[in-house]
């Protein structure tokens, strides 16, 4: 018989890749944690906005106009304000005996911070005669 002649096997080399799996579901697990525990927007301007249906015809009282416009300039009454006049503006507005209706028209474009601005600056007045126009346009943003 011959004989046999043994060869050794290579040994096969250590694996050297990183198991990514583990680390990715534990990365998973952490942001989601993260969403759940982030608080959720708490700013907010509180207006008493009017309830009930609207009057079939209504007096025909003064009216202010405020317009925000998609750069963000203010009109009032068609003319161009800054933001420290239309402070004094409705200001003035709220000290008198009887109150005009005060119509905000945002257009659809404005940034929020020109709006949110408008409505602190409002309820700081003390209005409350207040109303949004051309809301109606804006059905099909």
């Amino acid at each position: 018989m011959a004989a046999l002649a043994f060869t050794p096997q290579p040994t096969p080399e250590p694996m050297v890749d990183l198991n990514t799996t583990p680390l990715i579901d534990v990365m998973l697990v952490l942001i989601i944690m993260l969403i759940i525990t982030i608080p959720s927007q708490t700013h907010s301007v509180s207006l008493d906005l009017p309830t009930g249906p609207p009057l079939k015809n209504p007096p025909l009282l003064d009216k202010n106009k405020v317009v925000i416009t998609e750069a963000g300039a203010l009109l009032f009454n068609g003319r161009p304000v800054d933001r420290a006049e239309l402070r004094a503006l409705l200001d003035a507005t709220g000290q008198l005996a009887h109150e005009p209706e005060l119509q905000l028209q945002p257009a659809a474009l404005a940034p929020y911070g020109a709006v949110d601005e408008v409505l602190v600056a409002v309820r700081q007045a003390h209005l409350n005669r207040v109303g949004f126009v051309g809301n109606e346009n804006y059905a099909r943003f």
